[in-house]
């Protein structure tokens, strides 16, 4: 029996099976770890739990919450099982109506109010404050309100690496960068069983839990994630064109659907990164947040992932100057060697092939490109290494 079924082949929607439902069970009853910055003591969050507190809290406060949704690695996670890489972050999607600005506060202020409630017993939260706990425990807020696209991010530290993402959406552009994070699991069906029944889930008892590919067809975009293949759709709609990703793809072995139409697409990404990132500064600390959050316990693989980065870069790249491509190209390959040196895996000199392009200017012949300074000292050329 197949892992998921859909009505018609064309259909976004599919009903989860009783693996993919127990699987689900397991990711929203178990306890993950939100750390505290310096004192502050970590909080064992499980998120059917805070999922469930903040929705009632919400439409507490008069704002609608249409649905609950799973989404990214996670869900993928759910849907198919050891597909080659740990989900990480925890991505829960609340579909809410927010048409004015002033309740993004508010949202804020239920999110932190509701953190209040996991801190364990002897602490004094009267003396609490929403800033505080902003500053202890929120890795990351992100909001964004303009016509085509308002919601908000209000991300949980955790130093493994796996997020609470709490993602408030009323409108949004692009919910997917490949077919294969592009599945959202419905969630309400689920958090109503925890509510209303007392009986264990078994294979013959348990509710319907539906879910969703933003790619469009959820069977072929689950065929992609069991077969490990990339596909999209206008990566140039993407912010930062999806390349970091791709490449991320790449080096856990997934493989394009078509191999000449992701030539051309390899550039559509470059161009947009380059669009969204133009200065150096802003690439390095993108690269670095996303080697940060998504290779957390697979050090081994950053130096991989760089490689594949730079080649990409190398071909692809065709909207840049010269010296504009030499400076990304260079920042990617510091950035290896520093994984390198991390590791402590700097191969030995002897097998190391240095490669050096001239700069235009070299091919002036009146240009000397060597300063002689007279010295009675005698003095190497090359200094060794220990």
């Amino acid at each position: 029996m197949a892992e998921a079924s859909s009505s018609s082949e064309s259909s976004s929607y599919s009903v989860l099976t009783w693996d993919q439902v127990s699987r689900l069970n397991e990711v929203l009853t178990e306890a993950v770890p939100v750390h505290g910055r310096g004192n502050f003591p970590t909080l064992e969050v499980r998120l059917k739990d805070i999922v469930q507190m903040v929705r009632n809290r919400l439409e507490q406060r008069d704002i609608k919450v249409k649905d609950i949704r799973l989404n990214g690695s996670t869900a993928s996670h759910v849907l198919v099982k050891d597909i080659g890489w740990s989900y990480k972050d925890l991505d829960i999607i609340f579909r809410v109506d927010l048409p004015q600005e002033a309740q993004f506060q508010l949202i804020k202020d239920v999110v932190l109010g509701t953190l209040l409630d996991f801190l364990p017993e002897g602490v004094n939260k009267e003396k609490i404050t929403p800033m505080t706990l902003k500053e202890a425990y929120v890795q990351k807020l992100v909001k964004v309100y303009t016509e085509q696209d308002r919601w908000s991010l209000i991300s949980l530290s955790n130093n493994n690496g796996r997020n609470v993402e709490l993602k408030f959406v009323d409108s949004i552009r692009r919910q997917f960068e490949f077919s294969v994070d592009s599945f959202q699991i419905i969630l309400d069906s689920l958090l109503s069983y925890y509510d209303f029944s007392e009986n264990p889930m078994s294979q013959h008892f348990h509710p319907t839990v539906v879910g969703e590919s933003m790619y469009g067809d959820f069977t072929v975009a689950l065929d992609h994630l069991r077969n490990k293949l990339i596909a999209t759709k206008r990566p140039e709609e993407i912010r930062g064109g999806g390349l970091l990703k791709y490449c991320n793809l790449l080096v856990r072995d997934f493989r394009p659907t078509d191999e000449e139409e992701f030539k051309a697409l390899e550039r559509y990404m470059c161009s947009r990164f380059f669009i969204d990132f133009p200065d150096i500064s802003e690439q390095q600390r993108k690269l670095e947040a996303y080697l940060q959050s998504h290779f957390v316990g697979e050090e081994k693989s950053k130096y991989d992932y760089l490689m594949i980065l730079r080649r990409v870069v190398n071909e692809s790249t065709v909207c840049l100057m010269g010296h504009e491509r030499r400076q990304t190209l260079n920042l990617i390959s510091l950035t290896a060697f520093r994984v390198l040196a991390e590791q402590n895996a700097i191969p030995d000199a002897s097998s190391v092939t240095c490669y050096y392009q001239p700069a235009p200017y070299v091919r002036d012949l009146n240009f000397s490109n060597y300063y002689v300074a007279s010295c009675n000292q005698s003095i190497p050329t090359w200094l060794p290494c220990n």
